[in-house]
């Protein structure tokens, strides 16, 4: 049985977050132009961009704790371990800034 087609407005919401976390030439205007003719809610746009960076902003920070592990910047496991859950936060969920779950 062939599944669903998605909504073109999820499609265009999905397509700009990944495109925002990719950090995407395109920034996603075209799919936030979309979004906006088609009538999405702007806090539900807004929602979507809040979330995408802060997801691209939380792994360009574990990259850099691995890399800064790897390179022997830090002085011990206990104290790497301690600095990535302080970093990236301990949940494989962290809200954004504002306050909006990413789950």
């Amino acid at each position: 049985m062939p599944q669903p087609e998605l909504h073109s407005s999820i499609v265009a919401l999905i397509s700009l977050a990944s495109g925002i976390a990719a950090k995407h030439p395109g920034m996603g205007l075209c799919q936030l132009n979309r979004l906006r003719s088609q009538g999405v809610p702007e806090n539900q746009i807004q929602a979507t961009i809040d979330i995408a960076r802060h997801i691209r902003d939380e792994a360009a920070q574990k990259l850099d704790t691995a890399f800064d592990e790897k390179a022997g910047e830090s002085t011990s496991t206990e104290e790497s371990l301690t600095s990535v859950k302080e970093k990236t936060g301990e949940t494989c969920c962290t809200p954004t800034a504002s306050g909006q779950s990413c789950c």
